[in-house]
């Protein structure tokens, strides 16, 4: 049963060749290109539902495919592949459209998780009711609820919790979250996402020092994570 179509770009022919057996081992149709023109023909014309991104690649790069898919207003989600050590690359990257990452050499087992979720998410409705925790429900308009009883948050705090739970499980740059949740303010710095993300997790999380829902990508930001059980870098 086919359950999406991936777009696999990657100009390494043992790891292209890895990733299209597991994935349509897994029921998925597979599409691949070796470099990155015809990875971006492919992410235009055949819109698939979710694309798996080197960054350096022959022809047209990473980032210039991010940025052109995103300049049509295609909304499939993207996950780079990257190499260690590669924190502004990521960063970049982020900035320029892509959901999430995998630092190679990384486990097939959380790349094939982490493509499933974003596929489940992305054919599902548009989330007005975010529950996590078990204990928590967010009105995405309105309120937040812990055990039916509302959480004071700062218009800031719940402006900010808003925006995770609209990209559940995306990794998020600072620079991204400054400009979607602070605007074009000049009085604000990336460190002042880290003190409202101190403060909001001290509301939320059962241990604010090793938090479960608000999760820290280290040197690129943060990522919102409902399941308590999934724990990501």
């Amino acid at each position: 049963m086919n359950t999406g179509r991936i777009l696999i770009v990657e100009d390494e022919p043992a790891l292209m060749r890895g990733l299209k057996d597991a994935f349509e081992d897994a029921g998925f149709q597979v599409l691949c290109a070796a470099d990155g023109q015809k990875g971006l023909e492919l992410a235009v014309d055949a819109a698939p539902d979710l694309i798996l991104l080197d960054i350096m690649l022959p022809k047209v790069n990473g980032y210039e495919i991010c940025r052109a898919v995103r300049s049509e207003e295609l909304d499939m989600p993207i996950i780079m592949l990257t190499a260690k050590g590669q924190e502004e690359d990521i960063i970049l990257g982020l900035n320029l459209g892509a959901d999430d990452y995998v630092t190679k050499p990384f486990k097939l087992g959380e790349l094939m998780a982490r493509a499933k979720a974003f596929l489940r998410r992305r054919k599902g409705k548009p989330l007005q009711i975010v529950r996590f925790g078990g204990e928590f429900e967010l009105n995405l308009a309105h309120v937040l609820l812990r055990h039916g009883r509302e959480v004071e948050l700062t218009a800031k705090e719940f402006a900010l919790l808003a925006f995770f739970a609209g990209r559940i499980g995306r990794a998020l740059a600072r620079d991204t979250i400054l400009s979607s949740v602070w605007g074009n303010s000049v009085a604000v710095t990336p460190r002042s996402v880290d003190r409202c993300v101190t403060t909001l997790r001290a509301k939320i999380e059962e241990n604010p020092r090793e938090p479960v829902f608000v999760q820290t990508i280290r040197d690129v930001g943060y990522r919102f994570e409902i399941d308590p059980a999934t724990k990501n870098g």
